[in-house]
């Protein structure tokens, strides 16, 4: 049969689910589905993560393509506040590096950083996924054990 521990890749050995009592399966399942419910979450945010970046970057490639410079845009004050402004210097842009710092960069160099968290958070989105098909196959095993 399947085993329900052990399959997290932290050096603990695996148990029979076949092997363990009703109460202690019922126990398992609520485990196995709380950790199926946080990586789902953990799942969704890469993705957004992921669709940020590559929104990023598409904007950084439409800017360069369109050859913008002096171009008329709104500037964001709040998320429905915008005033009027032209793009003076489509060379540079301010990129959020995180916690509320902003680095100047070129760029193509903006657009390499983007890319490589967006590959980054890909492969963690990847991992992830695998580590999630084998949690709800766990869970899959626990709920047929208790049917028997």
């Amino acid at each position: 049969m399947a085993s329900a521990a052990g399959n997290g890749g932290d050096g603990s050995q695996g148990i029979s689910v076949a092997d363990l009592s009703l109460p202690q399966l019922a126990d398992v399942q609520r485990q196995l589905e709380q950790e199926v419910e946080h990586l789902s979450d953990s799942f969704g945010a890469l993705r957004t993560a992921q669709a940020k970046f590559r929104a990023c970057l598409d904007a950084l490639q439409s800017l360069a393509a369109d050859g913008a410079e002096n171009k008329d845009t709104l500037v964001p004050l709040t998320a429905s506040l915008y005033v009027p402004g032209k793009l003076a210097d489509v060379g540079h842009v301010l990129v959020d590096v995180g916690t509320g710092y902003y680095v100047e960069k070129d760029t193509p160099s903006a657009k390499k950083l983007y890319q490589e968290r967006s590959e980054f958070v890909g492969k963690k989105i990847e991992e992830l996924q695998a580590i999630l098909s084998q949690k709800n196959s766990n869970l899959q095993s626990v709920m047929e054990v208790q049917r028997i």
